[in-house]
């Protein structure tokens, strides 16, 4: 995996095609006609979710003869972009890449939620699962997970660690392994893991958790070191990179993406997504190019989609109350 490839991916997920002239007749057969659809993506553009919403916008052209663009919406671990998708007209046209942050994690962290993750939201698809990584500056005294361990409960509270926001999965990925290993960290919320990986670069903070397809380059390059994935296994891209699994017995926090309208969408244009978005997980030059980055695409059916949200919710919950993470 390199650099190269993935600014590859985005530029070939960055094509739009025009749509044809279409009746009014929309809702039956000819959506999305016309107009412009948009894909809100809760995060900055150049992360996972952007890219993942790109490739689906580009496909979706093509495969449903319209125009989807992405808009990135920034703020609040997802909340903001998900919130103006919740309080949108429910006709089709303003949709949503969700992730475990904004529909699992953030629910059972903040105090108050700007929209109900559940009753606000219609699930299409889960499009993607994507390993998080834990990873340390390159000058830091720990070469594996138990020296990394022995090292935090010598030095408590020492060291910091970064997320792209508070409640992400990049957050809760280290609250998990703060609870599992009885260590202390400070945490250092960013707005984007650009950010926090140029941070760890530098050294300003010691270690993160964050998606494979952003860290790898550096971790290649050996500006990075990668110490596990956060995977219940280890991953066929990085075979030789110990899952967290194998020091934590259970240890979990895999990120995942998803797609979503606003409830109230007509069911008939929902399912019509639900049914392209499967598809285009499934075709065989997207698989190629997200395996070349460690996503693994997924594609579920709107009910299997339902269910992965709610076991989330709790699980994620869970870590929370154990971990005393609440924000304001």
């Amino acid at each position: 995996m390199t650099s190269i490839t993935r600014r590859s991916l985005l530029a070939g997920a960055g094509a739009m095609l025009a749509a044809p002239a279409l009746t009014p007749a929309w809702a039956q057969s000819g959506y999305p006609g016309t107009r412009v659809v948009t894909i809100v993506v809760p995060f900055a553009a150049g992360g996972t979710t952007d890219l993942l919403g790109r490739i689906l916008a580009d496909r979706l052209g093509a495969r449903l003869g319209g125009k989807f663009i992405v808009e990135n919406r920034v703020g609040a671990g997802g909340n903001t972009g998900a919130a103006a998708v919740a309080k949108s007209e429910p006709d089709g046209y303003t949709l949503t890449m969700g992730t475990v942050s904004s529909h699992a994690i953030n629910p059972g962290v903040y105090t108050k939620m700007p929209y109900d993750h559940i009753k606000d939201f219609t699930p299409i698809s889960q499009v993607a699962s994507v390993p998080n990584l834990l990873m340390v500056n390159i000058d830091l005294p720990a070469k594996t997970v138990p020296e990394l361990i022995e090292l935090l409960k010598k030095n408590p509270g020492k060291y910091s660690f970064g997320s792209s926001g508070a409640g992400t999965s990049t957050h809760m990925a280290a609250e998990l392994f703060k609870v599992s290993t009885g260590t202390d960290m400070a945490h250092v919320p960013y707005r984007s893991s650009g950010q926090v990986t140029q941070d760890l670069l530098s050294g300003q903070i010691q270690l993160t958790f964050d998606n494979i397809t952003i860290a790898w380059p550096h971790v290649e390059a050996g500006k990075i070191r990668a110490l596990a994935t956060a995977t219940p296994k280890r991953l066929a891209v990085a075979p030789d990179l110990p899952a967290l699994s194998e020091f934590i017995p259970g240890y979990d926090a895999s990120s995942w993406h998803g797609f979503f309208a606003p409830s109230k969408v007509p069911p008939e244009i929902v399912a019509k997504l639900s049914t392209e978005t499967q598809a285009i997980m499934r075709e065989p030059a997207v698989i190629e190019q997200l395996k070349k980055l460690g996503v693994d695409p997924v594609g579920s059916s709107q009910a299997e989609f339902t269910a992965h949200i709610a076991s989330e919710t709790k699980r994620w919950a869970d870590v929370a109350q154990k971990a005393n993470v609440k924000i304001e």
